[in-house]
């Protein structure tokens, strides 16, 4: 039984923890027959001390006292009245938990098994729906279409839409390429392996390096493309021979050191040639040791003369550059107006787009320019003026 002083109690506590209650009335809200502005002075305290410890306890059970500073065996109102019978062993409590499930005996089968005689059970219902045909309305058009296409232009088809586990690797090829499709390949062709083609190994690289670095000293006109590509062994003398001939060359037009060995110490020299050469287009640094940051330190190089229209830097030490240098490298490559082509495995979507974006940016810009060339020379020459 809920006495008067618990129920006023009640009413304090949700009265308090409400934060905003709108309440539409014709007459004044009444307790006990006296208005609830009377209890605004009430002592709580003192509504406490008149309650007994049942009626304290009754209350602890219905209030919820929010508080995530107690535990929630004084916060719900389940009790346990049995008396410990002594500390947790989890030992005992394990073996207990067993032997409860070997002696508990099993539920009989509703059906005995015989060995020979078992059915499997029907699937579930939902299988059974996914296993239903599903009639897809194409259309007459597309329908009369399919229905009188053949193999080979239903496997172009498939090719076309990117199928690949409706066909085989040959199948898949001959569509792209427009060969027409092998002999004897069709639906219920057997699919064999396709032999490997062969290729013959490519040659060494057998360009001297000391003539070449003279050719770049003494800027002959007819040297404009330099190829280490592959040549193992180059000193850190030769490489600075190098890049400090290039920094004063003008004739120069693509610079190819893949697979040279090329480390970060070398880089500082290269760019700072890249830095005073206004004649190169092609830079190739591919599959060197160089870290994220030397590759940064390249591409910044790049702005100051702005004339290198394609750059790669591929398959170095470091093959995560992180996002910190990506945008980096994004930020220093929408700041360069001649660059249309970059040759860098970009991991983040964000990098990728905005650098392919202003490439794309960067082609239309000269396309553009091309064009008002061509129109302005054709004006110029005509013999004829084009309004009378």
């Amino acid at each position: 039984m809920i006495t008067k002083d618990i129920k006023l109690l009640f009413f304090i506590y949700f009265q308090t923890s409400t934060k905003t209650t709108t309440t539409t009335m014709t007459t004044p809200a009444k307790l006990y027959g006296k208005d609830l502005s009377v209890y605004d002075d009430i002592d709580v305290d003192d509504l406490l001390n008149k309650l007994t410890p049942e009626e304290i306890s009754v209350l602890a059970k219905e209030v919820d006292p929010d508080d995530t500073f107690l535990p929630p065996s004084q916060r719900n109102s389940y009790e346990c009245d049995k008396d410990p019978t002594g500390p947790l062993n989890r030992k005992k409590l394990i073996e207990h938990i067993n032997k409860e499930a070997i002696e508990t005996p099993d539920k009989p089968e509703a059906k005995p098994y015989i060995a020979g005689t078992w059915i499997p059970p029907p699937p579930p219902l939902k299988e059974q729906e996914a296993d239903e045909q599903i009639a897809v309305d194409l259309g007459d058009e597309y329908e009369h279409a399919l229905t009188n296409a053949s193999q080979e232009e239903i496997i172009d088809l498939a090719a076309i839409l990117g199928f690949h586990s409706m066909m085989n690797q040959d199948q898949y090829h001959a569509s792209l390429l427009n060969k027409g499709q092998p002999v004897g390949l069709g639906w219920d062709g057997i699919t064999k392996a396709s032999k490997q083609k062969i290729y013959p190994i490519d040659p060494p690289n057998m360009t001297d390096t000391d003539e070449t670095i003279k050719k770049v000293q003494d800027d002959e006109i007819n040297f404009v493309d330099l190829n280490w590509n592959n040549i193992k062994n180059i000193s850190d003398e030769k490489f600075s021979n190098l890049f400090e001939a290039l920094a004063n060359n003008t004739h120069l037009e693509t610079l190819s050191l893949a697979n040279s060995g090329l480390t970060d110490k070398q880089v500082e020299g290269l760019s700072q040639a890249l830095e005073k050469n206004e004649t190169l287009k092609v830079v190739n640094v591919e599959t060197n040791f160089i870290s994220p940051n030397g590759i940064v330190r390249l591409i910044k190089a790049l702005l100051k003369k702005k004339t290198v229209e394609e750059f790669r830097a591929t398959n170095q030490r470091s093959q995560v550059l992180g996002n910190k240098i990506e945008m980096e490298i994004t930020q220093l490559i929408e700041k360069n107006p001649t660059i249309l082509r970059l040759g860098l495995h970009l991991e983040y979507n964000d990098a990728r787009h905005r650098i392919a974006t202003h490439l794309q940016r960067n082609i239309d810009t000269i396309r553009k320019n091309l064009t008002l060339r061509l129109q302005f020379r054709f004006f110029n020459h005509r013999k004829t003026p084009l309004i009378k």
